[in-house]
């Protein structure tokens, strides 16, 4: 792996903001967090006065009782948000509309049987976040719901029962999927039933709003690039977004009130493997590359015209009032949707620096948010700068390139930093996230999820000498 800077080799901000310079890494930065900060500022949407620009990223904890609701892990992990200081909670979990959706036997899911224990545990976080911030009016709490697709692990976390949306020339050869992956019509209007059922669960149990996730290669993310695909949902831009467009207006009709939001990869990119020496290349394309929503043609770059057409039509006719914005896939091409410094068990070293990757979210976000201004966005992509996270966010903030700065795996690690930060205390540079990745390795193994170097929490626990010794046999 390349000798690349650490970012916790840099004593102060001056240093940092210096090296992104010198590197011509463009990234906004502001030096001086000490006066009134803009990450402190409220904001209104979803109906009510959101308190601050920090938001916490869904994530998956593989933690979840096998019925599909809250373990204790999964309480714990929640609450955690509900302290953090943050007051906008982006989806809080990636939740599951039925079985066969599961990414993983652990994923949590919105069902009859798993309501009750996900309606209590959101009560009481939002009593904690009150009892430490003085209100919870001011917080904001969703649910992303989600159908995994190509990835989906619903009965044993080591053998994919994938769902497809197309047949893909290059990832049905990277996961074995084959022709009869192909999803019909009919399962598709009836995974959208399941999304309009498990909607109204979430609004009963209390959510603010909805998360309908077309991200990181799911199944309705797919869907948006499937220009192959004969029928309904497939061909030209009208069936490609159908299913957006139909799960949302059945929501509207539903679960009146119930306000809606979107994760949504901006761009794709070309699907990534590990070649015979362990390095990351792109899979072998020759020509146009269509199979990219978001994509220029050349499987590298982006072209928002669809993506933009896309969300102002979701905004202006489908009730959608908030994207958080990520781009490309954990699952293909990990270096540019989770830019980190150490590669997961079965991913590869970063070919790039990842502060470039990092940059890139940024570039990608401003350039969305100039296109489609009528549409708040969570940004992501924030943890690679570690120590200088809150520096870039409020940079970003200031300059208007995004409504509101979303992270993910730095709470697993040090949730306070929400707090700490809007508090202008010093930050406690022994908890922040490394990108050590084993938040992800740990999983793909079967584990559950956690910040294993960091939190003693997970260091104690009987899975950490299991994954080390994963991390060995890599």
């Amino acid at each position: 792996m390349a000798d690349f800077e650490k970012v916790a080799s840099f004593k102060s901000a001056e240093s940092f903001q210096e090296f992104l310079q010198k590197q011509e890494f463009h990234v906004p930065f502001c030096t001086d967090l000490s006066g009134e900060l803009k990450l402190g500022e409220s904001h209104s949407c979803f109906g009510k006065t959101i308190g601050n620009r920090w938001a916490i990223l869904p994530m998956e904890g593989w933690d979840c009782e096998p019925d599909g609701s809250p373990s204790e892990l999964t309480r714990r992990r929640w609450l955690h948000f509900a302290e953090s200081g943050a007051k906008l909670l982006f989806g809080v979990e990636a939740c599951a509309v039925m079985h066969e959706a599961k990414s993983n036997t652990r994923q949590l899911t919105m069902t009859p049987a798993a309501y009750e224990k996900i309606a209590r545990l959101l009560e009481e976080m939002r009593r904690v976040h009150a009892r430490k911030f003085g209100t919870a009016d001011d917080l904001c709490i969703g649910l992303q719901l989600t159908h995994s697709g190509r990835y989906a692990h619903p009965n044993d976390d080591a053998r994919l029962e994938s769902r497809t949306a197309y047949s893909h020339p290059l990832l049905d050869k990277k996961f074995h999927s084959t022709p009869d992956c192909v999803v019909s019509d009919g399962e598709i209007r009836q995974t959208i039933v399941q999304f309009h059922e498990a909607a109204i669960l979430a609004q009963k149990a209390g959510f603010d709003f909805v998360d309908i996730k077309h991200a990181h290669g799911y199944l309705a993310h797919e869907l948006l690039s499937a220009v192959d695909r004969p029928g309904d949902y497939g061909g030209s831009f009208e069936n490609r977004t159908r299913f957006f467009r139909e799960t949302a207006e059945g929501i509207r009709s539903c679960a009146p009130g119930l306000r809606i939001a979107m994760r949504l990869s901006l761009a794709d990119f070309l699907p990534y493997i590990k070649n015979a020496e362990g390095q990351g290349e792109p899979m072998e394309w020759q020509g146009h590359y269509p199979y990219a929503f978001g994509g220029d043609g050349t499987g590298y770059g982006w072209d928002f015209t669809e993506p933009a057409e896309f969300v102002r039509m979701a905004h202006r006719d489908h009730g959608l009032e908030m994207i958080c914005a990520t781009i490309g896939s954990p699952y293909y091409n990990v270096h540019i949707q989770r830019p980190a410094y150490y590669a997961v068990s079965d991913g590869y070293p970063p070919p790039v620096h990842p502060l470039i990757q990092a940059a890139r979210h940024l570039e990608a976000v401003k350039l969305f948010k100039q296109l489609v201004p009528e549409v708040p966005i969570v940004g992501s992509g924030y943890t690679c700068f570690q120590d200088y996270l809150p520096n870039v966010g409020e940079a970003v903030l200031r300059a208007g390139e995004a409504d509101y700065v979303g992270i993910g795996r730095m709470v697993l690690s040090y949730p306070e930093i929400c707090a700490d930060t809007l508090a202008h205390k010093p930050l406690d540079r022994c908890r922040i996230c490394r990108t050590f990745g084993d938040c992800t390795t740990a999983p793909r193994h079967g584990m559950v999820s956690g910040c294993y170097p960091l939190d003693h929490f997970y260091r104690e626990r009987p899975e950490a000498a299991r994954l080390k010794e994963v991390k060995k046999a890599k």
